[in-house]
């Protein structure tokens, strides 16, 4: 894992190639990577209902499994991409994997849910190390005029990995247990990290810098005075949020009547986030087109009627409402985190370190909060709830669209 110089002919001076062998392992190891940590992440989703009735808890205790790992992750992001700065970025992505991997091992056998809820915080602190880490490793070593495509494929495995995740989850709980579940996908990341170990060159273009926590502290108080990024990071905490409440407490809705859905018919829903893998980069290339502020609005306007959708009491109406908003969600994202990359002209990494902390903090917050209006009033609460989010959010995007054409 030491970051050792790789031979000249694999890499060059300016950035490895697109189309040479050490491109295709870069992209290849990425994906692995983007995938094991996001299947890992977000597994426990369809599993919430069962952790309840095997726990005897509530449904907003049951999401903590998610919420600690999210919230943790939100904050061990600034501090991997700052370690990254000082040791290395490829032996830091090995650890997070491996480390990663070997705690859901460890949970599939927990007999208690403190135990679960300890050992998932440990793998949050080891899983932010690969995306803190994974874009800063493409900058420098990927070839600028390949960059675009080589993080779309990374992005593409974060999302098909979260996607999977929570599907074999799904299904192997169903037809044995969510602890054989969760063996399958920790083995299943276990071959992955190490797919990862093996395929992915070391860097090149590293160069070791130190700890500078006065100039990080001055960069992040740069960004909270922009005019927009605060903003943005806002629309981060509001989106994810919302966005992630849906998918936790669904399923305590559609077990019940009149949908009376199996776990693994459950799970199946959440292959519809391959609709979001083509709407951000329809949407990106849409924004690069008519403008950012023009169609941020719109996205996160689809997104409110996806969350209402989902009141008509008739599975076709459940599905096209998340199915709407899985394609809102998706596309204000993409719009949102490429106008922070744009906006912020200095320390871009922590620019975008905050809107990654934003992002999995509101997971945390709003996706254990939402969880508790399940028992005042059911699935109409929680709607309730995220479509005021999400009202907010559409309120910043009419203003950053305001503020744009002002200016």
């Amino acid at each position: 894992m030491n970051e050792q110089k790789p031979s000249p002919s694999s890499v060059e001076d300016s950035g490895i190639r697109s189309g040479t062998a050490a491109f295709i392992r870069v992209q290849v190891a990425l994906f692995l990577g983007g995938f094991s940590t996001f299947s890992l992440v977000y597994c426990v989703q369809p599993l919430l209902p069962l952790f309840s009735r095997d726990y005897g808890i509530s449904p907003a205790q049951a999401s903590i499994s998610l919420s600690t790992v999210t919230g943790t992750m939100a904050f061990m992001l600034i501090v991997a991409s700052v370690l990254s700065d000082r040791f290395g970025r490829r032996g830091i992505m090995i650890c997070s994997l491996l480390a990663g991997a070997l705690l859901m091992l460890a949970c599939a056998v927990a007999t208690q849910f403190h135990t679960l809820i300890v050992l998932r915080t440990l793998q949050a602190v080891a899983l932010a190390g690969l995306p803190a880490v994974a874009m800063a490793y493409l900058a420098e070593e990927i070839e600028f005029s390949a960059l675009g495509y080589a993080m779309g494929f990374y992005i593409s495995g974060n999302a098909l990995g979260g996607m999977s995740g929570r599907t074999i989850c799904a299904w192997v709980a169903e037809h044995s247990s969510w602890q054989t579940a969760l063996l399958v996908i920790g083995v299943m990341a276990l071959l992955m990290a190490i797919g990862f170990w093996k395929l992915l060159p070391p860097s090149r273009h590293f160069h070791p810098r130190p700890l500078q926590l006065a100039v990080m502290w001055e960069g992040a108080r740069a960004h909270l005075r922009d005019a927009r990024l605060p903003w943005l990071f806002l629309l981060a905490f509001l989106l994810m949020g919302s966005f992630v409440s849906v998918y936790n407490y669904l399923a305590f809705r559609l077990v019940q009547a009149p949908f009376s859905l199996s776990t693994g018919q459950i799970g199946s829903i959440f292959l519809l986030y391959i609709i979001g893998i083509f709407s951000s980069t329809w949407a990106g290339r849409l924004a690069d087109r008519f403008g950012l502020s023009r169609v941020l609005w719109v996205m996160v306007t689809l997104m409110l009627s996806g969350i209402l959708l989902t009141l008509i009491n008739a599975l076709w109406g459940v599905i096209a409402g998340v199915a709407v908003l899985t394609f809102g969600f998706f596309s204000s994202h993409a719009v949102a985190s490429s106008w922070v990359g744009r906006r912020a002209k200095t320390a871009r990494g922590l620019a975008s370190a905050l809107y990654l902390w934003a992002y999995y903090f509101g997971s945390s917050i709003i996706g254990t909060f939402s969880g508790t209006l399940w028992g005042v009033g059911g699935w109409g609460a929680i709607v309730i709830c995220l479509t005021s989010c999400v009202g907010l959010c559409l309120g910043v995007a009419v203003y950053l669209r305001w503020a744009e054409q002002e200016h």
